[in-house]
């Protein structure tokens, strides 16, 4: 009765920042054979042997292990990756992680003392055909400069 559609807004603005700040865990010790898709954050601690695509951050802790191909918007690796991985923004490799396949990223950090062993693609598809225009239509003006 008394302050019902103040407990009303509250219960949903706590709903909405709890959406917002969750974050999925694969604990230490748990194995997945699969493929998993998340929306929010997840932080991987136990074994993944699949694929897994995430529109959020995807975390591989100091004991966590990927075995296949992952889609995301960012990466932090710590433990160990083994396959494709596509991370539209920054991937952040720690000095704790070991990493081996093919990697598409548009940002990279690693940390001295990472095992980094990799096929690596950097910037988005669209600024590689731009920077590859400009240089293609550069060249043109040194080779020929009357079409300057």
């Amino acid at each position: 009765m008394f302050g019902s559609k103040t407990d009303d807004k509250n219960k949903k603005a706590m709903a909405q920042i709890a959406s917002s700040a969750s974050v999925n865990t694969l604990v230490q010790g748990t194995k997945v054979v699969g493929d998993i898709e998340a929306d929010n954050d997840i932080r991987i601690d136990g074994t993944l042997d699949g694929h897994l695509r995430c529109t959020a951050k995807v975390i591989i802790g100091s004991t966590g292990a990927i075995k296949g191909e992952v889609s995301c918007a960012n990466a932090i690796i710590e433990g160990r990756f083994e396959g494709k991985l596509r991370v539209n923004e920054v991937l952040n490799v720690k000095e704790t992680a070991h990493v081996v396949g093919d990697i598409k990223t548009d940002k990279l950090i690693v940390h001295s003392g990472a095992v980094f062993n990799v096929t690596c693609a950097m910037g988005s598809g669209e600024s590689a055909r731009v920077k590859a225009a400009t240089s293609s239509e550069e060249t043109a003006k040194k080779v020929n400069p009357a079409n300057a």
